[in-house]
């Protein structure tokens, strides 16, 4: 009998304590039916295209047999139905966004950092493709561990997730280990979904890419990522995203692509929160502005 710890399957109705519950006891969890069928049906109609002509990668952490294209948000509305998921954000916000204080002209303060996110890419991999090297996504910034997490991640089902045809591989409770243990391919398990359901897991949770040993099935999910906002986005969102289409996006969805200042004062243009620079008509003001 195998000794190893399966994921939990939560239902689709999970509160933000059980998703908090197993990502603090095994680094993961998969929640059902996280994604609405419109926005599913609705981010195919953008990405299909796009995906189909994609190239597939040049190296094995990205995939031989992998298909991916990032900037979502620059390719289609619906991601932010995704970065704005009730039970993903709810658990990215009480398990990162924890208060420090400071003193400031004699008084001390409360601040707690904001959310940004960090990344999106679609993922397709494809039949024959060869199982991705498990990794720990937080070492983009240098994280050490065991220690505070500083984003987590979900990866949502556009299609089917089964062991056959690529489900990401988790290795549960590895988000504990300190960094001299190496992880083991043995030790991982699969996370199977159905389309629609999502993967949540923190940065410091070892996971890869699995081996997809299909002959007509492509594996394909969308990820993304929720990071503390005072840490550098891994995706360029500046970059990724025009300006015109940041625009388009409510107030909200505008902050979690970076446009705004993470308490008490990082990212500022002028000594200003830079969100007045996506509202409509917007032109550089350099009046500073007591920010604190």
């Amino acid at each position: 009998m195998s000794s190893k710890k399966a994921l939990v399957t939560l239902p689709g109705n999970a509160s933000i304590d059980d998703i908090l519950e197993c990502l603090e006891r095994d680094g993961g969890c998969i929640v059902k039916n996280m994604l609405k069928q419109e926005t599913i049906d609705g981010l195919w109609a953008d990405l299909a295209d796009v995906l189909d002509v994609a190239p597939n990668g040049d190296g094995s952490f990205v995939g031989r047999k992998t298909r991916r294209i990032s900037g979502l948000f620059s390719r289609s509305l619906h991601m932010q139905d995704l970065i704005t998921q009730p039970q993903l954000y709810g658990a990215a916000e009480k398990h990162l966004c924890k208060p420090f204080k400071y003193w400031l002209d004699g008084a001390q303060h409360v601040s707690i950092p904001a959310l940004q996110m960090s990344l999106t890419q679609a993922i397709m991999i494809m039949p024959g493709e060869g199982a991705q090297p498990l990794h720990r996504d937080d070492i983009a910034h240098h994280r050490r561990h065991p220690g505070p997490d500083s984003q987590i991640q979900v990866l949502y089902a556009l299609s089917e997730y089964t062991e056959a045809n690529g489900a990401t591989r988790v290795i549960p409770g590895s988000h504990k280990w300190d960094d001299d243990r190496a992880p083991t391919y043995e030790e991982s398990v699969p996370a199977e979904m159905n389309v629609g359901d999502g993967l949540i897991y923190l940065g410091s949770t070892y996971h890869s890419g699995g081996k997809n040993t299909t002959v007509d099935k492509p594996r394909t999910a969308i990820a993304t990522t929720l990071v503390l906002g005072y840490l550098r986005q891994e995706e360029n969102q500046y970059i990724a995203v025009p300006r015109e289409r940041v625009r388009e996006f409510p107030e909200r969805v505008q902050r979690l692509l970076g446009w705004s200042t993470n308490p008490p004062f990082c990212g500022w243009i002028e000594m200003r929160d830079p969100n007045y620079l996506v509202a409509p008509d917007a032109a550089l003001n350099t009046t500073a502005e007591d920010i604190l």
